[in-house]
């Protein structure tokens, strides 16, 4: 009996085998080539959660509609092209996306009616427009300046990429990553305080992802040799490492401030012609040199996961670690190196803090940062490219909650810093499409 296949991005339709369908709505359709016949269950996930956002777009956008003018600004005065501001009646806009988002939810329900999937980039529509109605009514009266939402969405995001990164690697070797956290905060430290001695920020990058890596030696030590419980290992060492850092911080750096936490920061490199293409110039084109790393890491690392023969053994001993040992791939060696990889990955995310952020050491500065990547990393169902649109969206929530204080919206704060959570939640719960992580993850593996 084969095992349940379902198509990547459908959210309307799933494809199981007969055997595993025990009370569903059931369309049934031979198959003549193996006598077998497929069943068909209708999901109903996308209409519905279609459903809700529309009902609470109603309810927010016309109910309690806000009147006056929303403005969007589109360039920066030193910009090269200059686009003018959007100006939208924030009522009228209210209305018009509310009956759009009406729109899609009743089509999404009639493709499903007709044992048709939903496709993603419909969800992926469905989620601009909201977003477009939520920001119409949370700045009515006001001026946002989206290129500035967007370049600080994605300065907030660099070290969640790297840390989900990291993640996706560990665990699609089948180690849990939860010392994400360490990682970054040993990253931080040891590059602050490198390239204050040095003067080479170049330097303080390359110690950070050694910083990194040492962390996960501990980890994959303990886990991988000894057989200790990856999570108890990874939240150990968060608390090993936060103390550590504290404590060299009081008692070392703040005495000598100048000479071991003044790094040098990254300067800005702005790449010609890109970075001046209106809106997506600024945001992604005019960054340091960590951004740019960034940038190729995602790529690299998604590559390597899945088209080349690294990635295959690396999936294999995550999903199946005896048969990958049957086939001759030590299991203890792969996991090992590449648990330490993904550490170096991480420290390089810590490094952004201080040498391209904030330029200097603080007490717990990560702040949390590799708990929200590990929730990117189950977010974005451990894809690396999922992975970073989910550490995106972590961004984006932070930096809005920021934007929208500055200028004097009422919307909570504290409503825009839960919302990644509870859409994190609804994903683990199977809400939004499977999410399911490789099958040998967080289990040990001892040769038989």
């Amino acid at each position: 009996m084969s095992s349940p296949i379902t198509g990547s991005g459908n959210l309307g339709v799933e494809v199981v085998d007969p055997g595993a369908v025990s009370s569903a709505t059931q369309h049934e359709h031979p198959d003549s080539s193996k006598g077998l016949e497929r069943t068909i269950i209708t999901s109903w996930k996308a209409p519905i959660a279609f459903g809700i956002f529309t009902l609470i777009a109603l309810v927010l956008f016309v109910v309690f509609g806000r009147d006056g003018i929303s403005t969007f600004r589109l360039s920066n005065d030193n910009d090269l092209i200059q686009l003018p501001a959007v100006e939208t009646p924030t009522r009228i806009a209210g209305v018009v996306v509310t009956v759009l988002l009406l729109v899609i939810a009743i089509f999404a329900y009639l493709r499903v009616r007709a044992n048709r999937h939903v496709p993603l980039w419909l969800t992926s529509v469905f989620g601009v427009v909201f977003l477009f109605g939520f920001l119409a009514w949370a700045a009515a009266g006001q001026t946002l300046p989206v290129p500035g939402l967007l370049v600080g969405t994605v300065s907030l995001s660099v070290p969640l990429i790297f840390g989900a990164m990291g993640g996706v690697i560990s665990e699609r070797v089948g180690v849990v990553n939860v010392a994400i956290e360490g990682q970054l905060l040993a990253g931080a430290f040891a590059s602050a305080v490198v390239a204050s001695i040095t003067g080479q920020p170049l330097l303080g990058l390359v110690v950070a992802c050694i910083a990194g890596a040492l962390v996960s030696f501990v980890l994959a030590a303990f886990s991988i040799k000894y057989l200790v419980d990856q999570v108890i290992v990874g939240v150990v060492l968060n608390v090993l490492v936060i103390g550590l850092t504290n404590f060299l911080y009081s008692q070392v750096l703040s005495k000598n401030a100048e000479l071991l936490n003044s790094p040098p920061r990254f300067d800005r490199i702005n790449i010609p012609l890109l970075s001046e293409i209106p809106v997506i110039g600024p945001t992604l084109f005019r960054q340091t040199i960590v951004v740019y790393l960034m940038y190729i890491g995602v790529a690299a690392v998604y590559f390597a996961l899945f088209h080349t023969k690294w990635g295959l053994r690396v999936r294999a001993v995550g999903e199946h670690p005896q048969a990958a040992d049957t086939v001759g791939i030590n299991v203890g060696a792969t996991r090992f190196w590449n648990v330490l990889l993904a550490g170096a990955i991480a420290g390089l995310g810590g490094a952004y803090f201080t040498l391209g952020s904030v330029g200097a050491f603080n007490k717990e500065m990560t702040a949390g940062a590799g708990y929200i990547a590990l929730a990117a990393v189950i977010f974005g169902q451990w894809d690396p490219i999922r992975a970073t649109l989910a550490a995106l969206l972590f961004g984006f929530a932070s930096n809005l909650q920021n934007v929208l204080g500055i200028i004097g919206s009422p919307v909570p704060s504290e409503f825009m810093l839960m919302l990644p959570y509870v859409l994190t939640i609804f994903a683990v719960a199977g809400l939004v499409g499977r999410s399911r992580g490789p099958a040998a993850s967080g289990k040990p593996y001892i040769k038989s």
